[in-house]
């Protein structure tokens, strides 16, 4: 995932930290996160009144010119192809040892499972929220041929591209355009499946986030969420001083805002009093092998970061300690990949 830092930090940006990932999982920032003291009522309390900014890099761009600059570069679709998220294995993959299997299938595997757990079955209308260039999008846009399907980003170029591999590909049932997911220019009631796919990492406003998505989903249709997670912190178990550090790296490196837990995310779905049989669930062991996966792709073939110079190079070798350190976030129970689903009332009125 990445983001960028705005100059102006204007209503189009995120003031966030420019982008230091290349091996992790790039995703749209959604609403174009807007940093504000009035949010951070629902951040960690050891992290309220801090800015999630950082000095190290100097160069401040928004987050729709920093997507826009990784699309056009290319790497992240050479090694990742057209879904920049995590995938799943299967416990005989997983037993087997992850580089058996294909990486990229792994994306494919993983939205298939995703789609199975949300539990629609033949949805007419879709939004893809925070969709990249748009792999997701095409994919179910193909699943089904008679729906029509749209996916919304900040990056211009991600749109580009997204219609790009669309015509290349004869789908002609999925749009692309840019959208600020917490303030989406779409009517309520509109779409039978709203999917967002890891990009609530992102949100400052995670609950904003989730009453979006809930306004334009029709009744009885189905949102499903997969997001990054943390632990659950209860007052028997509370984050130790070591894990709050461990855990505001994370924040920082990749300039996440915060993050929360799944069963947080099912506390905002039911709390919007629209949304039933509200289910989380922690994807945590399926999705692991990701982490180590997305190294290994790079260390057998270098060759297009070593041919794009040592700029990228660079960046994407300072890297790998981030991602070792999320992997292990991960293993160690800090982090939790949560998937969360509902459907809105059928009577489209609050419970």
């Amino acid at each position: 995932m990445q983001q960028g830092l705005s100059r102006s930090c204007d209503a189009q940006c995120c003031c966030v930290t420019a982008p230091r990932a290349l091996h992790t999982a790039l995703r749209p920032a959604g609403p174009g996160a807007r940093w504000s003291a009035a949010r951070q009522h629902q951040m960690p309390a050891w992290t309220r009144g801090r800015s999630p900014q950082q000095s190290l890099d100097p160069c401040c761009i928004s987050v729709g010119q920093e997507y826009d600059a990784w699309t056009e570069e290319g790497v992240l679709e050479y090694y990742w192809g057209e879904h920049i998220h995590l995938g799943t294995y299967s416990e005989a993959e997983r037993a087997a040892g992850y580089t058996k299997k294909d990486f990229k299938q792994a994306k494919y595997d993983f939205i298939d499972e995703m789609l199975a757990f949300s539990g629609a079955s033949a949805p007419t209308s879709i939004l893809d929220v925070g969709c990249g260039f748009g792999g997701t999008s095409r994919h179910l846009a193909k699943k089904f041929r008679n729906a029509s399907v749209r996916g919304i980003t900040l990056s211009p170029k991600q749109v580009q591209r997204g219609g790009e591999l669309a015509k290349e590909q004869g789908v002609t049932n999925v749009t692309f355009e840019v959208m600020d997911a917490l303030a989406m220019q779409i009517p309520d009631n509109t779409y039978d499946l709203v999917w967002a796919c890891e990009s609530g990492e992102h949100m400052p406003d995670k609950k904003k986030y989730v009453e979006e998505m809930v306004r334009v989903l029709k009744p009885g249709g189905t949102l499903v969420i997969a997001c990054w997670c943390q632990r659950e912190e209860t007052p028997d178990r509370p984050f130790s001083s070591t894990e709050r550090k461990e855990l505001q790296f994370l924040y920082d490196e990749w300039a996440h805002p915060y993050f929360i837990s799944y069963q947080e995310f099912e506390r905002l779905m039911k709390g919007t009093g629209l949304m039933e049989g509200v289910v989380g669930e922690d994807w945590t062991p399926q999705t692991l092998p990701s982490w180590l996966h997305s190294i290994w792709v790079g260390v057998v073939d270098p060759w297009i970061v070593i041919f794009k110079g040592p700029a990228i190079w660079y960046k994407t070798v300072r890297e790998i300690v981030t991602i070792v350190r999320m992997h292990n976030a991960f293993a160690s129970g800090l982090m939790q990949y949560g998937l969360i689903r509902g459907q809105k009332r059928a009577d489209g009125k609050l419970a």
